[in-house]
């Protein structure tokens, strides 16, 4: 993917062999080859304690499977974290680090009843540690479409990434990266429906600036359509129906001749008259053939008796 964990890793700089320590105030340090201490800024592997550790600010993933934080703690207890965690020094809180990356290994860490975990410490900015977080996650697919967008709105709203930059980085294409955020502008139902799976991209992208967004998503999930199902079912909504015809008032002769007609022939009578062709129909209601047959007397074309 674009630049890649291992390239922004290689911007970090680099830390002298050393061990963390903890000073009086509980601060994290490393003692350096001179013997002083100084906060970790590098990127060597060190065991953490857990507590010391808490999520960042640029974290897009909201949604954590628990069944799959369960298997991971599982897994964890079996055969240890073969993956660190990636770090940096909290900048407001110097007994704590922020995580960049490894949310679901430090979640199930817990679970797992772990009291330290192997951690990257490095120096991060906020730019830098919010790419990584988004480029680890778009990695290993644990993303929802709507984490993914907002993960690369953030980006492009905070840090004045172009949506081209942001897609060399991340490795994908740039009417990607514009079609991705296009989803933001559904209903928040629709985007919680995606973050939850219950909902594609494909499915929705068809809903996107519909006032009716929201009643045609319940319909493809009560439904279980497709995305070629829902493109088909907008195509015919988009359908033009047939313009009624508009009712035109009738001229007094017309009216006159309905009156008559009921008068004499004793049948509700409608006449359709249309005065540019010179054209109409007349529509007689019975209610029996006997009444049809009355009818058809009086004007002279009644049966031989």
């Amino acid at each position: 993917l674009g630049r890649g964990l291992s390239s922004l890793l290689g911007d970090a700089p680099a830390i002298t062999q050393s061990t963390l320590t903890t000073n009086a105030s509980g601060q994290a340090e490393a003692a350096s080859a001179s013997g002083t201490a100084a906060v970790v800024p590098g990127r060597n592997v060190r065991p953490l304690p857990i507590e010391w550790i808490v999520p960042g600010p640029w974290q897009a993933r909201r949604s954590f499977d628990t069944d799959e934080l369960k298997e991971l703690a599982a897994s964890i207890k079996s055969r240890g974290l073969l993956q660190p965690v990636i770090v940096r020094p909290h900048p407001d809180q110097p007994s704590r680090f922020q995580l960049i990356a490894g949310e679901r290994r430090w979640r199930a860490a817990q679970i797992a009843s772990l009291h330290d975990i192997p951690a990257v410490i490095s120096a991060f900015d906020d730019k830098e540690a919010a790419e990584l977080s988004l480029i680890e996650n778009i990695q290993r697919r644990d993303l929802s479409v709507i984490e993914e967008a907002e993960g690369y709105q953030a980006l492009l709203d905070k840090h004045g990434y172009s949506q081209q930059e942001l897609a060399d980085i991340v490795g994908k294409s740039r009417s990607h990266i514009a079609n991705i955020g296009r989803l933001l502008t559904l209903p928040q139902s629709i985007r919680d429906n995606l973050i939850k799976r219950k909902l594609t991209m494909g499915q929705v992208r068809p809903l996107i600036g519909r006032d009716d967004a929201e009643q045609l998503a319940a319909h493809i999930m009560k439904d279980q359509l497709s995305a070629r199902e829902v493109e088909r079912l907008i195509k015919a909504g988009r359908q033009k129906p047939a313009k009624p015809v508009q009712a035109v008032e009738k001229s007094a002769d017309i009216k006159a001749l309905e009156i008559r007609a009921r008068t004499e022939l004793g049948l509700a009578m409608r006449l359709d008259w249309d005065e540019r062709s010179e054209k109409g129909q007349v529509v007689l209601k019975v209610t029996s053939l006997e009444q049809l047959e009355d009818m058809l007397e009086k004007i002279g074309l009644g049966s031989p008796r």
